[in-house]
């Protein structure tokens, strides 16, 4: 046996936070053949008993051999910790991507990402040392699985209801958080800022549209907002159970799922993510999905509203592709107030102008 470093990549890094901080529990470590072939296949761990939709695994072409120890650094080289290396493995690049993406296209993001980490896998529990350095923006909301599940303890809330984005929160977004608050105890918002693909708002600016709407528009005393510093996987409907699990750890009983669901393109349909949760047993997953219809605009209705809600025509909704919003900000322009806060429309034209100007 002999001692051995690794520097993981930023998805693995992230992997690594929340399998050491128990955001992803009950896995301690990086998965083995067993684990990961019944996650691509069955969506659960081997046991058959834990819900598992998308698989963890520790993908790399370093020599080594069981029973090694493996010391691992963060991909800015931070000292992380260690596994110890209890299988190594092939796993089927293709056979994965068929079932966690649906897709085996490589200009899907989540298909790219697993293709170029390639087939070769170590196995084991890891002991971590430190997490993974974040800026402060982010520590200031940070908070481990155990300290989230205090904090919604201390306020005395028994149904909390998590809300997850990679993207800016805009009037919908609000919309349907107030909704499901209503039937909750507390709103627990956790937009991701780990890894994400090219195109995505940063992090830090997304921070800044949470943090204005929670000083003038939502109360405080019924509203928490973290950090998930998961990388996207952009699988969809597999990737709604994984983030419902990962918010399961943090302390939530109920999960918002809307609208194409960590989708990208046109690889999935509108709804998917919310149709898949009808193939797990919900009790074993251990929190409950709210389900939402595509939230808009209505000037007859004179506010936001669903198709369950609204009885007009399309042409009485406001309806802004993603692509233009982004031409309008590009341009310095606010999206209409129905759209979005003027407050996080100003963030983000900011936020593009920094860009533009390098």
């Amino acid at each position: 046996m002999s001692d051995k470093t690794l520097k993981l990549s930023a998805r693995q890094t992230a992997d690594f936070e929340l399998l050491g901080n128990g955001g992803f529990a009950p896995l301690t470590g990086f998965m083995g053949s067993e684990d990961w072939r019944s996650s691509v296949e069955n969506m659960t761990l081997a046991d058959g008993r834990e819900v598992w939709p998308i698989p963890v695994t520790l993908a790399t072409d370093l020599e080594a051999s069981e029973g090694d120890l493996i010391h691992l650094l963060a991909d800015n080289d931070k000292a992380l910790g260690r596994i110890r290396v209890s299988e190594i493995f092939e796993r089927d690049v293709k056979h994965e991507a068929e079932h966690v993406y649906r897709t085996t296209d490589e200009a899907h993001p989540g298909v790219a990402a697993t293709v170029a980490e390639g087939p070769r896998c170590i196995a084991g529990t890891i002991e971590a040392d430190a997490m993974p350095d974040h800026e402060e923006a982010f520590m200031r909301r940070y908070f481990t699985p155990e300290q989230s599940r205090q904090e919604f303890a201390d306020r005395g809330w028994k149904r909390i209801v998590a809300f997850q984005t990679r993207n800016p929160i805009h009037r919908a977004h609000e919309y349907l958080t107030k909704a499901a608050l209503e039937v909750c105890d507390g709103l627990f918002l956790h937009p991701l800022i780990g890894e994400t693909k090219s195109g995505d708002i940063p992090a830090d600016v997304r921070m800044k549209c949470y943090e204005v709407l929670m000083e003038n528009y939502y109360p405080n005393d019924r509203v928490v907002l973290g950090v998930n510093p998961a990388a996207m996987r952009y699988a969809g409907p597999r990737e709604a159970i994984f983030h419902a699990v990962v918010r399961r750890n943090y302390g939530a009983t109920h999960f918002i799922v809307g609208r194409d669901h960590a989708g990208v393109g046109s690889y999935y349909g509108t709804y998917d993510a919310q149709a898949i949760f009808d193939e797990v047993d919900i009790d074993a997953l251990g929190i409950r999905p709210l389900m939402f219809e595509h939230t808009f605009w209505c000037y007859k209705c004179e506010g936001l509203g669903s198709h369950k809600t609204c009885p007009h025509t399309p042409e009485d909704r406001l309806f802004l592709s993603g692509t233009k919003v982004r031409e309008m900000l590009e341009a310095g322009e606010a999206p209409p107030h129905e759209f979005s806060r003027q407050e996080v429309a100003e963030i983000l034209i900011d936020a593009y102008r920094d860009d533009a100007q390098g």
